[in-house]
């Protein structure tokens, strides 16, 4: 969010628990001079997905010109014991949902003059590119995004852009101890801690470049050229 304001872009951020976080998200926003709407929501539920893009639309209108699906469900599970429901929740929500948002955008901008290219962004993780079997219904749900993102963009094209950006390890993640993080954060090339901010302006760019489809951008130190057993 804050990467997009200080580009000028006005936002709209969802939540579904950190409302205290979302706001004050959105009063720092303001304070750039770009106006910041908080929009609560379930990305599980498709009716809840339905009324956060319809309660931004009726604030925003056409204008709203991209979207970034950067939510995601991530539990820990294996291949030999993982939980159908959950299995399915993380579906949901990481994949199904940023193929919801792709066709209402798709249809909102329907008929928009032809240089006009919204987009739509999906934030994957360099994982996808480097398997191993630990969080395997995450994964599952990743790897169909990364593959959707060829295919959304063929399927929406000429009105709407698809692109995405794949992550390395930037924050705890999980069960993960403080230590066991800060040794993991330099298992890359350039055996650094990726900036998050380097991500955020990656986004960015993807959003302003009318010229980029079905492209994913892997922001993550080399990380996916580091195999792993397990996360």
């Amino acid at each position: 969010g804050l990467a997009f304001a200080r580009a000028g872009w006005n936002v709209a951020c969802h939540y579904n628990h950190s409302e205290t976080q979302a706001h004050a998200l959105c009063a720092e926003l303001r304070t750039l001079g770009v106006e910041a709407l908080a929009v609560q929501g379930d990305l599980e539920n498709e009716a809840s997905c339905q009324s956060i893009f319809d309660t931004t639309v009726a604030i925003t209108g056409t204008a709203l010109h991209c979207v970034v699906n950067n939510a995601s469900l991530f539990v820990p599970d294996e291949g030999a014991d993982f939980d159908e429901a959950q299995a399915l929740a993380q579906i949901k929500v990481n994949l199904m949902a940023p193929m919801r948002f792709g066709k209402w955008m798709a249809a909102l901008h329907a008929n928009d003059d032809a240089h006009t290219k919204p987009s739509i962004i999906h934030v994957l993780d360099q994982k996808v590119f480097n398997l191993n079997p630990d969080y395997f219904s995450y994964t599952l749900s990743k790897l169909a995004l990364e593959r959707a993102v060829s295919l959304q963009a063929q399927s929406l094209a000429p009105t709407l852009r698809v692109n995405a950006v794949a992550p390395g390890l930037m924050y705890l993640s999980g069960p993960q101890t403080q230590d066991n993080f800060n040794r993991a954060a330099s298992a890359n090339l350039l055996r650094q801690p990726i900036n998050p901010a380097d991500v955020a302006k990656s986004v960015v760019f993807l959003a302003g470049n009318a010229s980029i489809t079905g492209t994913t951008v892997r922001v993550d130190n080399g990380q996916h050229l580091v195999p792993l057993a397990r996360d």
